[in-house]
């Protein structure tokens, strides 16, 4: 596959986001987001880690986020489950006070825009309609997911450049799923209704293909943590091993499901308005 050309258009300085400012901001007439992030460096590149569920690489101008799923509470309000109303709309500010923050000149969608077909329905590509033409200048390039495979692509006028599995942008390998050996069961599964590996995936979906370091979405991670007394709670994480990333899921409307930590993986939790690290547990040790 082709490796795309960093440089396709000319892109303005843009100021990286201070991985040690702790305060949240509100973008101009949009709803308030998380700001801070903390720096990882992953394939050689400097990437931060957002507190609203996406990944900043200032050097390109290029921003990541992944199951952003629009249109799934209109999808189950059409098969007659009834859902909060909004969450299309909200999901959308939240990227566009994202955009506009970061300065981002592209956006790259790990898979999973789009809920199901229903998705399709007038108000929903309405309102993705007007979130485009407010980022006219934006491209947009979108890894097909499961979830967009059933919903099908958007409108081509909508200008969202689609690409394959395994796409390369510079030494990063554009996914929906994780490698193979990652998508396993997890140990607590509470997603919203819906949500899950489809048994129908194409055999595109599965493959493992060599080459880039990973990033990549669909298993919408969190990490449950345990305090004193037996308090815990589960927050979205990202997780970053050798040789992928899996990011959380950016929509309002999506789940989770728990990690098993992988051997040589960190795991970073997004506790607003801060994403920090959580440390490997200890190996304990048998008294004699």
């Amino acid at each position: 596959m082709a490796t795309m050309d960093l440089m396709q258009a000319a892109t303005p300085p843009i100021a990286p986001i201070d991985p040690s400012a702790e305060s949240g901001a509100r973008a101009e007439s949009g709803p308030t987001i998380a700001t801070a992030g903390l720096a990882v460096v992953v394939a050689g590149v400097a990437l931060q880690l957002l507190a609203d569920r996406a990944v900043w690489w200032p050097e390109a101008g290029t921003l990541f986020v992944a199951d952003v799923h629009l249109g799934k509470a209109e999808s189950f309000s059409a098969l007659g489950v009834p859902v909060p109303r909004g969450p299309t709309a909200a999901t959308l500010d939240r990227l566009s006070a994202l955009i506009e923050l970061c300065a981002a000149t592209r956006l790259v969608v790990l898979g999973d825009l789009l809920h199901a077909r229903q998705a399709q329905a007038p108000a929903t590509i309405g309102l993705l309609r007007q979130w485009r033409a407010k980022h006219a200048r934006l491209r947009c390039l979108l890894v097909r997911g499961n979830h967009d495979d059933h919903a099908g692509d958007p409108p081509a006028e909508l200008g969202i450049e689609m690409v394959t599995q395994g796409e390369r942008l510079g030494p990063f390998s554009l996914c929906h799923l994780p490698f193979e050996s990652d998508v396993l069961p997890s140990a607590d599964r509470s997603a919203a209704p819906g949500e899950g590996q489809s048994s129908s995936q194409s055999s595109n979906h599965r493959q493992i293909l060599a080459g880039g370091y990973r990033l990549a979405g669909h298993l919408h991670p969190a990490v449950r943590l345990s305090g004193r007394g037996g308090a815990s709670v589960r927050l979205p994480c990202f997780r970053v091993g050798e040789s992928q990333m899996v990011l959380p899921a950016f929509g309002d409307f999506t789940g989770g499901a728990t990690v098993v930590r992988v051997e040589g993986e960190r795991i970073f939790a997004i506790a607003p308005p801060k994403v920090i690290e959580v440390p490997a547990p200890m190996p304990s040790f048998r008294r004699r």
